[in-house]
């Protein structure tokens, strides 16, 4: 008998398996897990033209439909208006970032009648791989909050994070606001109030999002209203900074906010009064 040759990974593994050891290292040696930290913990950060290859972007046009999404590159200072874009008021600086855009139709395959609706599209961060540690995961339980720094079109867009759960299909969901559509902004959004959904119905019992494992975060366009959209994100982080103030057509947060309240989906899905039965959104 002789030993079994060694299958030596490719480079991209043992180099994964260095950051992730870099990454678990940094932690004890500064102790994070003993106290809440203070800096944001980047997720997604499109600073160079290679970022965008980290996402994946869908649509109905994957099963027949005829709705269309594409994810560009944008450097810092350019692409800002145009002909080609339907955003207003993105004239001067802004930051490199990732351009979603494309058209949502409604229109059905006619070759596949199994299919009954339609119109959506959405891109989400790939899966990250394996190391020497196991699957990589983002591990974000240390922190309250999420944000994105984006410039919207004002469409109704969501936001969507995957976890390691026992469904696979599930996903926690948030609309993703938008307080000066055309213009660069931060949003953020407690976790808190994110909603567990499969295939977009509204799930019970509406468990704790299983912040140590996530797969992946993303944004979805869902609205189903024909037409051109476009999307400008320059990053998305976990955090433990709530943000400034907003109106009472925006969301607020606030420390002492009534526990439990879901920010935006209340506009979505109008909180329950006392005694009312509870509904599933659809």
């Amino acid at each position: 008998m002789h030993a079994s040759p060694i299958r030596l990974a490719n480079p991209g593994f043992w180099r994964r398996s260095i950051d992730e050891f870099k990454r678990q290292a940094t932690i004890a040696v500064r102790m994070e897990g003993l106290h809440r930290p203070n800096k944001p913990f980047p997720m997604m950060t499109f600073d160079h033209a290679d970022s965008i290859e980290r996402c994946k972007v869908m649509s109905d046009n994957d099963m027949g439909g005829f709705s269309k999404a594409s994810l560009a590159w944008n450097d810092a200072h350019i692409g800002s208006g145009g002909q080609d874009s339907i955003l207003e008021g993105t004239d001067g600086d802004q930051p490199a970032h990732a351009l979603f855009k494309g058209s949502i139709s409604n229109e059905l395959p006619p070759n596949k009648p199994s299919i009954q609706r339609s119109g959506y599209a959405a891109f989400r961060t790939r899966d990250r791989g394996v190391s020497l540690f196991g699957k990589l995961l983002w591990d974000i339980d240390p922190y309250s909050f999420l944000s994105l720094r984006i410039n919207s079109d004002g469409r109704k867009y969501f936001i969507n994070i995957q976890t390691e759960s026992i469904v696979p299909t599930d996903l926690h969901q948030h609309l993703l606001p938008s307080f000066t559509p055309g213009q660069w902004e931060t949003v953020t959004i407690p976790f808190s109030a994110f909603v567990r959904t499969n295939y977009g119905l509204v799930v019970e019992p509406q468990k704790e999002m299983l912040r140590q494992k996530v797969r992946s975060v993303g944004v979805g366009l869902i609205d189903r209203v024909p037409g051109p959209f476009e999307l400008r994100v320059a990053g998305i982080w976990a955090t433990n900074s709530a943000g400034e103030r907003r109106g009472e057509n925006g969301f607020e947060v606030d420390e002492d906010e009534e526990e439990g309240g879901r920010g935006l989906m209340d506009e979505v899905e109008p909180r329950r009064k006392k005694g009312e039965p509870e509904r599933i959104l659809i």
